[in-house]
């Protein structure tokens, strides 16, 4: 079989907005050149797209236009190595995914436990984003939980009660474990973020509340959140104006 139906073969068997690159062939080194000018012509015939150098995909076509890859597939060389996770997808488009704005941005947040410089693919820029907790497959959601809670103020086209509302919603469905992973979980973020928590949790979920989060509270702090008392009852009790 030539080269070119081995190739066209392969990618007959992507699922369209998979995005692949030069290592899903099954194809020698000798012919690593061949494959690179092979899949430079298919990018200039239009058979398939290039998000960034050595990065493909074949698009998905609605009524609507042209469906771009889900930022996962963008960025899940970044998040997964060697069946061991080692980021996960925060901000923008966890907001997005949480119900909590309708917006997606172009801008990737992951967080990851050692410092990175941003990257640009496509038409995205991959911001990174530090997190003190070790990252683990286990905990990805509810890190993703803690990070729009301690982001609250930056959710696009909301509003901080709309946010907190939905806050409430999700913490109310999660199981025990959860939720004590959850506040365990919440100990490194700041103290803004875990008095938000300890007042929703208070409130949705009283006997549940480790009281490791209101020892790890100074009682003469206080927090800064445009949340009224009717969408958060005991915010003057965690001293949140």
């Amino acid at each position: 079989m030539k080269l070119s139906d081995i190739i066209l073969n392969r990618i007959d068997r992507f699922e369209r907005g998979y995005i692949f690159t030069y290592n899903d062939f099954n194809i020698e080194v000798t012919n690593s050149g061949a494959l690179i000018k092979y899949l430079n012509r298919l990018v200039n015939s239009g058979q398939i797209k290039r998000l960034s150098k050595g990065r493909f995909y074949k698009p998905k076509e609605t009524v609507f236009g042209e469906l771009k890859p889900d930022m996962y597939q963008v960025v899940k060389d970044l998040l997964e190595a060697n069946n061991k996770t080692q980021g996960y997808l925060t901000g923008f488009s966890i907001f997005n995914q949480l119900g909590l704005t309708t917006q997606v941005a172009n801008t990737i947040q992951i967080g990851v436990n050692n410092e990175k410089k941003a990257i640009t693919r496509g038409m995205y820029k991959i911001k990174f984003v530090k997190q003190a907790n070790k990252i683990t497959k286990e905990n990805v959601s509810a890190l993703q939980l803690l990070d729009c809670i301690k982001y609250i103020k930056d959710i696009p086209d909301t509003t901080q009660e709309k946010s907190c509302l939905r806050f409430k919603s999700i913490i109310q469905e999660l199981n025990a474990d959860q939720l004590t992973s959850l506040q365990k979980l919440a100990l490194p973020y700041p103290p803004s973020t875990r008095a938000l928590l300890g007042a929703i949790i208070e409130e949705v979920r009283p006997k549940d509340l480790s009281p490791k989060i209101v020892t790890s509270l100074n009682p003469a702090s206080r927090y800064t959140f445009n949340i009224p008392e009717a969408a958060l009852l005991f915010k003057t009790k965690w001293n949140i104006q």
